[in-house]
């Protein structure tokens, strides 16, 4: 996982805030050196975004780089199994201390027989305080799943 500063904060918050799809795919080329690391799991999923905000974005940028990571490591990739049921407010503009609970119950196992006894690839973009990530396992740990490992580009601290 790299430190999310520099040209690679710029990159990534470009492609996020300002639709650059063209830095998908360098920005999924650096992940793909830690994918050797991954053990054997069954699926991968991606962090969902709110509909709401997947519409304002046009494309939810964790789910743009869980397909190719799911097609490298030859799983399916569950795209609705694991929903956001709340819209929330992002988490970039919040207090570390506030983060946990605005994402607490803000995501739905939408199937569950998708994730039951299953070992789990979570997507991420960048990791601060691992608020998202961790209620995303909740519920899916919640659901049945046997494991949950997470795969973020960057973390930020």
């Amino acid at each position: 996982m790299f430190r999310y500063q520099g040209v690679l904060a710029t990159a990534v918050q470009r492609m996020k805030y300002r639709s650059r799809t063209s830095l998908i795919g360098p920005l999924t080329d650096l992940m793909h050196e830690h994918l050797d690391k991954i053990n054997a799991v069954d699926a991968v999923l991606a962090v969902p975004l709110h509909i709401s905000r997947l519409r304002k974005r046009e494309f939810n940028q964790s789910l743009s780089r869980a397909n190719p990571v799911a097609q490298h490591l030859d799983v399916p990739l569950l795209i609705d199994s694991l929903v956001r049921i709340k819209q929330t407010p992002p988490q970039t503009t919040l207090e570390w201390k506030d983060r946990r609970s605005n994402v607490r119950n803000a995501f739905s196992v939408r199937r569950p027989q998708d994730v039951e006894n299953k070992e789990l690839l979570l997507v991420d973009d960048v990791l601060t305080t691992g608020s998202t990530v961790n209620e995303c396992a909740r519920m899916l740990r919640n659901a049945g799943a046997k494991s949950i490992h997470v795969l973020a580009l960057a973390r930020t601290a």
